[in-house]
């Protein structure tokens, strides 16, 4: 397997984290699970193998064009064959600015982005396929960002706020309360919560408690300190918040987790 990260133009850091190219061999076949990260995704499966998700003690075949809503829970993925994925990792906030829906309406789904997208994104999935160049690859994905980023204009001053609370909310000595946040901005907290679902898929509260786990699990991983430490360092209650919040969004619990080493696990983890 073969997992690595490219970053994007300077235009595009302000939306996009990363995006990455993923690949399996024919005999790597595998099961992982995905945890909630607080980004979303858009997956271009350009190999030969398939691309799965359990769901319901069972598993689906994803789409060759994938857009990866909010995961707020653990999430069972199939890898079979010799896949070649290469992902859009979009800031929390940032997938508004490329699709007309509400992101909270994609929580916990994987679709098929060419059903919002159409003939625009068809073209660019072939032309995907022409080139094995990891280089032309990304300046075709950049091309396509860039000409819907120009056409979409109307969100920005909103979207602009959400990323601005955001960064509040990931700091690690912020302990105000929302409504004084929400004050601050000239709005209401009701408000607040409204633009941030909208336009994350995630309410502040949530938002905040993946980053808090994302932040445990990298420690848990490290596997240098107790569960007491962890918990206080990542700003828990007591170790009996961080075990039963770090269960929610694993379905393991800290003692049980081993981090495999795989690219999936790796990808979700929050940086």
């Amino acid at each position: 397997m073969n997992y690595q990260e490219i970053c994007p133009c300077e235009t595009l850091k302000a939306y996009v984290k990363c995006y990455y190219l993923y690949e399996s061999s024919l005999e790597n076949s595998f099961v992982d699970t995905v945890f909630p990260s607080g980004y979303t995704e858009i997956i271009f499966n350009l190999g030969t193998g398939k691309w799965q998700t359990g769901a319901a003690d069972q598993f689906l075949t994803t789409p060759s064009i994938e857009l990866w809503g909010q995961i707020i829970r653990p999430l069972t993925v199939r890898s079979i064959g010799k896949n070649t994925m290469l992902g859009i990792r979009f800031l929390p906030h940032a997938l508004s600015r490329f699709v007309e829906e509400n992101i909270d309406s994609f929580n916990n789904s994987v679709i098929d982005f060419r059903d919002l997208s159409g003939n625009v994104v068809n073209s660019l999935y072939a032309k995907l396929l022409e080139t094995n160049a990891l280089n032309k690859r990304i300046t075709l994905v950049e091309n396509f960002l860039l000409a819907r980023l120009s056409s979409s204009t109307k969100k920005h001053s909103k979207i602009a706020v959400v990323n601005s609370i955001m960064r509040e909310l990931k700091h690690e000595d912020f302990f105000d309360n929302i409504e004084n946040v929400a004050s601050r901005y000239g709005i209401t907290s009701r408000y607040l919560q409204k633009l941030f679902l909208q336009y994350t898929g995630l309410t502040p509260k949530l938002y905040t408690k993946i980053n808090r786990f994302q932040n445990s699990l990298r420690l848990v991983t490290q596997n240098n300190n107790s569960l007491t430490s962890i918990a206080y360092d990542c700003g828990y209650f007591d170790q009996s918040h961080f075990i039963r919040e770090f269960k929610s969004f694993t379905g393991l619990t800290p003692t049980g987790y081993t981090s495999t080493g795989s690219p999936i696990t790796l990808a979700s983890q929050n940086s």
